[in-house]
């Protein structure tokens, strides 16, 4: 694969996967950096570290005891 090109993968229902370093332009006008390996962009807005996903979307289930 030439270095410009980057893998990208969609996880159904979650986030999307792709292989790093990656820039990300925000819809509020920023731009946001990760030099990791492989990132998890969020998908569905819920993540607290927005653009990155940090598996808000996953549906909670509480034990009962």
């Amino acid at each position: 694969m030439p270095r410009d090109e980057r893998r990208v993968r969609v996880v159904p229902g979650g986030p999307v996967l792709v292989e790093g370093p990656v820039e990300v332009s925000t819809p509020d006008g920023d731009t946001v950096r990760s030099d990791r390996f492989v990132v998890a962009v969020c998908a569905c807005r819920r993540s607290k570290r927005f653009p990155w996903c940090d598996t808000s979307h996953r549906k909670r289930v509480r034990g009962s005891g």
